[in-house]
């Protein structure tokens, strides 16, 4: 279950629509605007088969002097802060967000995947649980680029910290509504994850191309309507908190920032959102 729960921490991403036109690029570079040396921004994918890291990604890590994630990936206390924030608010189940048939038909579902009863995760945020289910969608190993990223810094002796902390993140499931969520969790077992696994694929295929542009119109596109519907709070709300803590620490010291690929791009990615601020971010050949 620990292992589980830290996959789907590093499983929170979000997706957006109306992205303008950036240079293809995973890796880029922050500089300008008053900085003494210049941080480096990279985009990453939750969830992989090959979550390797390129010689220029190295490269940005050895001249930078800290790494943050999204959050703080060796905090000693975040699997125990996480059990805390899975939890709905005001007593909701699950059993109380669908009908007879569909919650046993989850049931069944969650048992033949997880091999825990809905009944044991019904207190959590439904899409909690289907972030715990995402290694059964990829026909390989889960990988991580958060935790590649983090395993470097170690080698490094570099510390790792987050943007947000694990009650900032997950404050996130609280502002989406519920049966949405759950809403979601039932497609996913009526058709046994068989979009899910198609898309996730197919997300994996546009990543690997590094277009921020193609993979976020794919993104609109998404079958799953919980995440194109709140866009906000997903993606646009956390870039805009972000961006003051990325200037200040930045301006402290060079550093290497890995988040969510979807989170770079668009007119509210964190990419335009620096350059409005007076950064040059230009892509990494």
């Amino acid at each position: 279950m620990k292992k589980l729960l830290i996959t789907a921490l590093c499983i929170i991403a979000g997706f957006t629509a109306n992205a303008q036109k950036l240079e293809k690029g995973l890796l880029w570079k922050i500089s300008g605007n008053g900085l003494a040396k210049p941080s480096y921004l990279f985009g990453t994918m939750h969830i992989s088969c090959d979550a390797t890291l390129d010689v220029y990604t190295l490269a940005a890590l050895d001249v930078t002097d800290q790494l943050y994630l999204e959050l703080d990936m060796d905090d000693p206390a975040m699997q125990s802060k996480m059990v805390g924030t899975m939890v709905m608010k005001d007593g909701v189940t699950m059993k109380s967000l669908a009908t007879p048939e569909d919650y046993k038909i989850t049931d069944e579902f969650i048992k033949t995947n997880t091999g825990a009863s809905l009944d044991m995760l019904g207190t959590f945020k439904p899409f909690m649980v289907t972030a715990i289910l995402y290694p059964k969608m990829i026909d390989c190993p889960a990988q991580s680029y958060e935790m590649s990223l983090a395993a470097i810094a170690k080698e490094q002796k570099e510390e790792v910290l987050g943007l947000e902390t694990v009650e900032e993140q997950m404050a996130v499931f609280d502002a989406i509504p519920y049966k949405e969520q759950m809403d979601e969790l039932v497609k996913t077992a009526k058709d046994n994850m068989v979009k899910d696994k198609k898309e996730l694929a197919d997300m994996m295929v546009l990543y690997n191309k590094k277009d921020l542009n193609e993979l976020l119109a794919f993104m609109d596109k998404s079958d799953n309507k919980m995440m194109a519907a709140h866009n906000d709070v997903l993606l646009v709300n956390r870039n805009k908190n972000w961006i003051p803590k990325i200037e200040a620490i930045a301006k402290a010291k060079p550093t290497f920032f890995g988040v969510g690929a979807a989170h770079l791009a668009g007119e509210n990615g964190v990419i335009k959102l620096l350059r409005k601020k007076g950064y040059k971010v230009e892509a990494v050949k």
